[in-house]
């Protein structure tokens, strides 16, 4: 099943923006020796590829899926350095805003396109 349109499009923003600040997070992970090098360059960048490539598929219900699960996981990186749990907190805030926003924009466009509006 797609969930496509709007919702879709709101995540890849926030997905992207939030792909920044991991990256970031992840070299002050190593900055502050919160934990071994090795281990916060591979868990960082583990995350980072699967956020580029959950991007493209949030046009599908597992795709929003996959998103919701990531940002449980970004929130939990607060385990290890507490200001992601603040960070982690505040793109959650945005991606339950866009999908919630955008799945209200997508029914009120489909019952739109059903009715034979512009």
């Amino acid at each position: 099943m797609r969930g496509g349109g709007v919702r879709a499009t709101l995540g890849s923003i926030v997905f992207s923006a939030e792909l920044l600040v991991v990256f970031l997070a992840t070299l002050v992970a190593f900055g502050l020796k919160a934990v071994e090098p090795v281990t916060a360059f591979v868990a960082g960048g583990i995350l980072c590829v699967l956020m580029v490539a959950v991007i493209p598929v949030l046009r599908f219900r597992w795709g929003l899926i996959c998103g919701w699960a990531l940002q449980g996981v970004i929130v939990a990186t607060g385990i290890v350095m507490p200001q992601m749990f603040v960070v982690g907190g505040l793109f959650l805030i945005m991606w339950i805003y866009c999908m919630v926003v955008g799945a209200r924009i997508d029914r009120e466009k489909s019952r739109r396109l059903e009715a034979g509006e512009s």
